[in-house]
């Protein structure tokens, strides 16, 4: 399991994130950690165009654990 830690990063770093991290491994599963709303919302649609599963769980400080698994 991976985690990619994009607190304090703005789009599209967390995308180009996430995309890196797919080209490395498509199938294992990843959380990204995200603090604001675009990337949320980016992440979320970049992945799941990816054919991901997408889980979203509130943390603590406003940050949002995206968890992906490959559908």
């Amino acid at each position: 399991m991976r985690e990619i830690d994009t607190r304090g990063l703005s789009c599209p770093q967390p995308v180009l994130l996430f995309h890196q991290a797919m080209k490395a491994d498509n199938q294992s599963p990843m959380d990204i950690l995200v603090d604001n709303e675009a990337s949320l919302e980016n992440v979320t649609r970049a992945a799941t165009k990816n054919g991901w599963q997408v889980t979203q769980t509130p943390e603590n400080d406003g940050v949002t654990r995206i968890s992906l698994r490959k559908a």
